[in-house]
């Protein structure tokens, strides 16, 4: 087998074009679709080395494609707690179903909840409730739910946007309270006061949803980011993180 020469006589014009078609397939690649299509590359609509273009028609048809599926599937419209309501779960927008380790709601059984940090802290609530409070089974979490099935005016709405999930809804009905027992409600304000008010419990609303845990702070609040780090290093630690029980009689309790 003759090994391959390297030809020293490659011209200036070659190596650029190729240089070009590279660097734009990786723009097209690492940026989000909406970033994408506000480079200066794309924007420029021309040729960086006249007669080449770095953009495929593959890519920029894979651009269009994603573009609208994000207004196919975004309302415009926030929720409760300030968060955008999403048409649909699983569908190139930012809600996806995702699983809650350590239990059984893996695969299609997992959440539909909005991906990054929401989804951190959410997930962590549904791990110390199926630890600390009762185990959870397949289909007793509800997470996204469609926004034309929620009461926009109530919490119940900040699942349409994915910062929202309901633990066994049927058996803590809204409503009504009493639902848990004295230590298990323990455990329940011992999750929101580790959570520095981050994430709000419905049983504590005027109209009760004891099944109800959302997000309390809006976009961009840097308390959500401070608290979704924190439970990510705990996971990391032993002897931290949910499935650690902790002494919730304690007078106090540290980060």
């Amino acid at each position: 087998m003759n090994k391959p020469q390297h030809n020293p006589h490659v011209s200036r014009r070659t190596v650029l074009t190729r240089t070009a078609v590279i660097t734009g397939a990786a723009i097209a690649v690492s940026l989000p679709a909406s970033q994408f299509l506000a480079s200066p590359a794309y924007a420029a609509g021309k040729d960086p080395v006249p007669g080449t273009n770095p953009l495929s028609a593959k890519v920029r048809e894979a651009v269009r494609q994603a573009e609208a599926r994000a207004r196919r599937v975004m309302t415009g419209k926030p929720s409760r707690n300030g968060w955008e309501m999403e048409r649909a779960a699983d569908d190139g927008g930012n809600i996806f179903t995702r699983p809650v380790p350590g239990t059984p709601l893996t695969g299609t059984a997992g959440i539909a909840v909005r991906m990054g940090d929401v989804e951190t802290v959410l997930v962590h609530v549904v791990r110390r409730f199926h630890y600390e409070i009762d185990e959870l089974r397949k289909g007793d979490i509800v997470g996204w739910r469609s926004p034309g099935k929620v009461r926009k005016g109530l919490p119940e709405s900040n699942q349409a946007s994915g910062t929202a999930v309901q633990i066994r809804p049927g058996s803590y009905p809204a409503g009504t309270r009493g639902g848990f027992f004295p230590q298990q409600r323990l455990v329940i304000e011992d999750i929101l006061t580790e959570l520095g008010g981050v994430v709000r419990w419905g049983g504590h609303a005027p109209k009760p949803d004891e099944s109800l845990f959302y997000i309390a702070v809006r976009p961009g609040d840097p308390r959500l980011t401070t608290t979704a780090s924190r439970i990510r290093l705990w996971d990391e630690t032993p002897g931290r993180g949910a499935g650690v029980l902790a002494d919730v009689t304690g007078s106090h309790r540290t980060s």
